[in-house]
């Protein structure tokens, strides 16, 4: 049999087939802390930032997460994701705990636990959020378990849970529907007859190709070019030599240091001569 020693007790790591599984007769095995044991840890981790108290913490309330987890596995989500959000939550937890208040680290966690595990489920259950305020949210955990039937919820069973929640009865009516709402995909499965299944892909026009706005759009690139070297045409030589040298020539733009070496004067001369150059091309664009 491989066993691990730890400080108190051996865990026998032996490893069913699955990770998942692994993973689970793993953290069942690691020993719970006792109160005084519990307390010393948590007393090294708040005055001297022990790392290792908090990694003891930590382990020992890995099995409580899986648990937590566990309830949540009716929304169609890996278990693994649930327990890695609940693991997150319970580090938070243990960074923040405040072992004076005399209570034990397992009941402060678990509302850090809930809080990232609700939050993964928020964010992947559906495409589209759920519950996006605070009445919302509330109502997503709470009201599949208070709904008494499958089918629609009478209006008496909607005035109740919202006076049980605290919300208005419409705000209870518009999470029925959304629970009850599924994913569409936009686009066909691979293997879908076409002549028989719809999507909305099928229903939207493609514009990638439409022949007119292509001619549309290449008439427009040809007439701006040919205004913008009509316009050229009219400034000066050494003008001109400078605007198709830094922004017309695409394979060899040169620099203002290159322009200044050619007409001999200095770099801030050529970028001002640019830059005039550039004023009376607009307006040169302008009057065409």
């Amino acid at each position: 049999m491989t066993q691990v020693n730890t400080s108190l007790q051996t865990i026998d790591i032996r490893l069913p087939v699955s990770s998942l599984e692994a993973y689970l007769h793993y953290v069942n095995q690691i020993p719970m802390l006792t109160q005084e044991e519990e307390l010393a840890l948590a007393t090294r981790l708040k005055q001297n930032n022990d790392l290792e108290a908090a990694r003891r913490l930590i382990l020992s309330h890995l099995r409580y997460v899986a648990r937590v987890a566990k309830g949540y596995m009716g929304y169609n989500l890996p278990l693994a994701d649930l327990i890695q959000e609940g693991n997150v939550g319970l580090m938070k937890a243990v960074r923040r705990f405040n072992f004076e208040k005399g209570v034990r680290l397992v009941t402060f966690a678990m509302h850090w636990i809930k809080a990232e595990i609700h939050e993964y489920i928020l964010r992947n259950w559906r495409i589209v959020k759920v519950a996006t305020t605070k009445a919302q949210r509330k109502l997503f955990f709470n009201l599949r378990n208070m709904k008494k039937h499958l089918g629609w919820m009478t209006q008496q069973e909607v005035d109740d849970i919202a006076k049980d929640l605290g919300v208005k009865p419409q705000t209870v009516r518009d999470m029925e529907l959304r629970l009850a709402s599924t994913d569409a995909s936009f686009d066909l499965p691979t293997d879908a007859d076409e002549e028989y299944t719809t999507a909305p892909a099928l229903y939207l026009e493609d514009h990638r190709f439409n022949p007119a706005k292509e001619l549309e759009q290449s008439n427009w690139s040809t007439q701006s070019s040919d205004t913008i070297y009509a316009a050229l045409e009219r400034l000066d030589e050494r003008s001109q030599d400078i605007i198709r040298a830094r922004w017309l020539d695409e394979e060899n733009k040169i620099t203002l240091q290159d322009l200044a070496d050619k007409y001999q004067i200095s770099a801030e001369r050529v970028r001002q001569l640019e830059k005039n150059a550039m004023l009376k091309l607009r307006k040169a664009v302008e009057s065409l």
